[in-house]
């Protein structure tokens, strides 16, 4: 959970590097929060649409992780040292879903790179340990 606040916390902040536990960890998170959403909205009957899929606050949950969802993203694709426009690839049919994900699936570059430091560094995951401690 703490590394699904940590993106909350860098809203907005596309520059640095995210760590491949970073992203899939609010990947999964993101994911259940849906589902627990979606599952809500049936429950009340809060859903709309031509056949019922779309939930209101599942869609309101959408539209307010969406730019938490693109930052993460982008840090990710930086932490491989790839800039974050590759992230366009999204607009590819398959071919770049797929390319996506071998990236984000890809291990960073242990080396500094111009985004900054490697996130897995010696010292950098007490950053996460002090989440929810202060």
């Amino acid at each position: 959970m703490n590394w699904y606040l940590k993106v909350l916390k860098q809203y907005v902040d596309f520059s640095g590097r995210a760590r491949r536990k970073e992203f899939w960890m609010f990947v999964l998170i993101n994911g259940l929060i849906t589902v627990g959403l979606r599952f809500l909205d049936r429950s009340l009957g809060t859903t709309f649409g031509d056949f019922n899929e779309d939930g209101i606050l599942e869609t309101i949950y959408s539209i307010a992780i969406l730019i938490p969802t693109l930052s993460v993203s982008v840090r990710r694709l930086h932490d491989i040292g790839k800039s974050g426009w590759y992230l366009l690839l999204m607009f590819l049919p398959i071919i770049g879903w797929i390319w996506l994900i071998v990236l984000y699936v890809s291990e960073g570059e242990y080396k500094i790179n111009k985004w900054g430091e490697n996130p897995k560094g010696f010292g950098n995951d007490t950053a996460i340990h002090q989440i929810g401690k202060e």
